[in-house]
């Protein structure tokens, strides 16, 4: 059997990598976001005249 301390480090180790997943799915969210103000911009522009 597994000791507590062996199944807390991997639940812990889970646990960090989830945070980091959704940490990093927000950052590319936000340059995405960033990227494509600048594009609608311009394409509404092209649209309008």
């Amino acid at each position: 059997m597994a000791s507590i301390k062996d199944i807390g480090g991997f639940f812990m180790f889970i646990v960090g990598g989830l945070v980091a997943i959704i940490v990093g799915s927000f950052m590319i969210r936000g340059t995405m976001h960033m990227w494509d103000n600048p594009d609608n911009e311009k394409t509404k522009g092209k649209k309008k005249d």
